[in-house]
């Protein structure tokens, strides 16, 4: 079943199609945790420093193919298209939200 998303995760995908770092890092909490690519980004600094390098790296894009909620955690597929090899491919973007705010962000296949 797929749902409707909250505005967090609207707002930080909107601004991943645009590379917008700072609208990226918005809906994000100070003491959020992001896991991408086997390393744990803790803190806004960390995870702007992982934003950065990211976006600069592989410019991706997600259209968002299908959401499930299970209470404040969010499984996104995303099809991504990007510079890596492979693209498009489809990644799950597993969130957890605080307060209206994502406290963590888990990228993986």
């Amino acid at each position: 079943m797929t749902a409707e998303l909250p505005q967090p995760l609207i707002d930080y995908f909107a601004a991943k199609n645009r590379h917008d770092i700072d609208a990226m890092l918005m809906p994000f909490s100070s003491e959020a945790t992001v896991k991408d690519e086997g390393e744990t980004h803790r803190g806004s600094i960390a995870i702007r420093d992982w934003m950065e390098a990211t976006t600069r790296k592989y410019r991706v894009t997600v259209e968002v193919a299908d959401a499930i909620a299970n209470g404040n955690a969010w499984r996104i597929a995303g099809i991504v298209s990007g510079n890596f090899p492979g693209s498009p491919a489809t990644l799950h973007y597993n969130f957890t939200l605080a307060d209206d705010r994502i406290k963590r962000l888990e990228i993986g296949a």
